[in-house]
């Protein structure tokens, strides 16, 4: 396994994270509980090949994986780097939750500390108004002078531009947990800043939520030579940025644990030519699509509600990619949605091409697309 420094943490963290939210389960009296015959074993392996950053939160699999990941690595845990997470949103009332939140993650988890406790999937209305405003973070600043965390970190869910305020304005921050792919590069030039400021970087979703599991097709198109998946392209790209620290993977059994430690060992880190020469290959991918939409939601809001950047993102998976089952079921979740509305109810405005920035007929590529989607 190859490690990395963690930021300035001072901590060494190794390139590939578990994350605790598909553990196996099985159903005990109508519920779903761990099946710890089968996650205990898998947790462990993982730590025998070398993984030692396991990232949990107290509503995984049921509210059951805090649990699970305490037993688990019960007897390595000074050997080990625990992640978990406080519930933000509307349930986060006063400063006393992160107090309540953490005294309950200990508990599930059967330790003494949190390693990287991180205020969960926030967004800039969240950071200011209850991290800063209710002072949460002098709550876990305390707390860690008590030595019940050991680091402070977030995990984040908005426009990439809102790391930076978060960072700028919090400098007791010191990990961050954030989306990034070879398919969704928007928080790459954050991952740089946060890197920069000596912030410890993690990566979710690395093959972009099993997008990249399978086609071969794309692994074609970007390298020009055959390979049975892309899975090794996805986490050569991701670890190929050398302001990432970890990439998690959401592991089901212990033959997927082999495989990614396998993956990893065996070449998922490459120079920096390599890497920016994929990233180059999926830019031009895109630049010589038919319908070159940058989703920058400029054509929002439609009046009659039309999603417009989602259905192209749909097509663009199915006609850039050669990801046709992906951009299916996409566009079959986006016909489900009560609130995206079918291109049927346009009133033909314009709006949404006055907008464009890259000067599309959105109209007309909008009924030529979902003819195409309609077809897959």
């Amino acid at each position: 396994m190859v490690y990395r420094e963690f930021g300035k943490t001072g901590e060494k963290i190794s390139s590939l994270g578990f994350g605790c939210m598909r553990l196996p389960e099985k159903e005990i009296g109508g519920k779903k509980v761990i099946d710890e015959d089968k996650a205990l074993p898998m947790l462990m392996r993982a730590y025998e090949l070398g993984v030692n950053y396991f990232d949990t939160a107290p509503y995984y699999c049921n509210k059951n994986s805090e649990m699970a990941v305490g037993k688990a690595l019960k007897s390595v845990r000074d050997k080990v780097l625990i992640s978990t997470k406080i519930p933000m949103g509307d349930e986060c009332k006063d400063k006393g939750h992160l107090r309540r939140c953490l005294e309950a993650s200990l508990k599930k988890l059967d330790t003494d500390y949190i390693d990287f406790y991180h205020f969960w999937g926030i967004n800039q209305d969240c950071f200011d108004a209850q991290i800063m405003g209710m002072d949460l973070i002098g709550e876990a600043l305390r707390c860690k002078e008590e030595g019940l965390i050991r680091h402070i970190s977030f995990s984040f869910h908005d426009k990439a531009e809102v790391i930076r305020h978060i960072i700028e304005t919090c400098p007791y921050m010191e990990s961050m947990l954030v989306q990034y792919n070879l398919l969704d590069r928007s928080n790459e030039e954050m991952l740089a800043y946060a890197h920069e400021k000596g912030l410890g970087t993690v990566v979710m979703g690395p093959v972009a939520g099993g997008r990249l599991a399978a086609p071969k097709e794309l692994y074609k198109k970007l390298t020009g030579t055959e390979s049975a998946t892309s899975y090794e392209l996805a986490f050569k790209f991701v670890l190929g940025n050398t302001n990432v620290s970890c990439a998690l993977s959401g592991m089901q059994t212990i033959e997927m644990v082999e495989k990614n430690v396998r993956v990893i060992n065996e070449g998922a880190h490459i120079s920096e030519d390599e890497w920016r020469g994929l990233a180059d290959a999926m830019a031009e991918l895109k630049k010589f699509a038919q319908l070159y939409c940058t989703g920058c939601g400029y054509c929002q809001p439609c009046p009659k509600g039309i999603k417009i950047p989602k259905i192209f993102e749909a097509y663009t998976y199915h006609n850039v990619y050669g990801l046709s089952e992906l951009a299916k079921k996409m566009w079959e979740d986006y016909q489900s949605k009560e609130d995206c509305a079918g291109i049927d109810t346009c009133v033909n405005c314009g709006f949404c091409e006055k907008k464009c920035p890259q000067k599309l007929a959105v109209r007309e590529e909008l009924k030529r697309v979902v003819q195409v989607l309609d077809r897959l």
